[in-house]
């Protein structure tokens, strides 16, 4: 199996560039909470070992490297809220958070390795994008790794205020248990509107395009 390497970011760097961010973000998928991405700057010379792309680590190795790189890189973390992914869609909205999650950085990125196929609309920088960009990038893992465990952190806090929908365990991922929360509780503030499900339930007389 193929683990991230730096080959991404050491061929930024033949080329001029000083400042490589690696950009993630994660959250499209859940009915409930922000879509929440990170940028992340990785000194060369003190790289965390184990990096990898999130979805392949435990959530205790997930939680070591979290700590391991707000010690030693710069990090930044951004959100945009479920208003945001009502009024725009979870796409421009993941992309509202990355560019926000770059602007964020302590140093100036001049270079961003972006994971996916597509370039944020108002990224100012110039970037590559990289598919499975996690999987093959130590950068974008490690963004990968920060975006998650705020993420999933926060589910957990705001599971605390809306106990019904296991937040604390889907994420706010469309479970089993999310599910019957909503049937039986109706739709939090914290959920998106725009997302069928949820559509569905509040306007059950009605239908929503794709």
């Amino acid at each position: 199996m193929t683990k991230p390497d730096f080959s991404f970011e050491h061929a930024a760097q033949t080329r001029g560039f000083l400042h490589i961010a690696g950009v993630d973000e994660v959250g499209r998928g859940p009915l409930a909470g922000p879509v929440v991405a990170a940028a992340v700057i990785l000194d060369p010379a003190n790289i965390p070992a184990g990096l990898n792309d999130s979805k392949k680590l435990t959530a205790k190795k997930r939680d070591a490297l979290y700590d391991e790189l707000l010690a030693v890189a710069d990090v930044s973390i951004a959100e945009a809220t479920v208003a945001e992914i009502d009024t725009h869609n979870i796409l421009r909205a993941s992309h509202i958070a990355m560019v926000r999650a770059v602007a964020g950085l302590r140093q100036t990125a001049d270079y961003a390795l972006i994971d996916g196929n597509m370039v944020p609309r108002d990224l100012v920088i110039p970037c590559e994008t990289i598919i499975k960009g996690d999987a093959r990038s130590l950068s974008i893992a490690a963004a990968s790794i920060v975006a998650k465990v705020w993420r999933d952190r926060h589910m957990v806090a705001l599971a605390q205020q809306h106990p019904h929908y296991g937040w604390e365990n889907n994420a706010g991922y469309p479970t089993a248990q999310h599910k019957l929360g909503l049937e039986q509780f109706g739709v939090s503030e914290h959920h998106r509107r725009s997302f069928r499900p949820i559509h569905n339930i509040l306007y059950q007389d009605k239908n929503v395009s794709d």
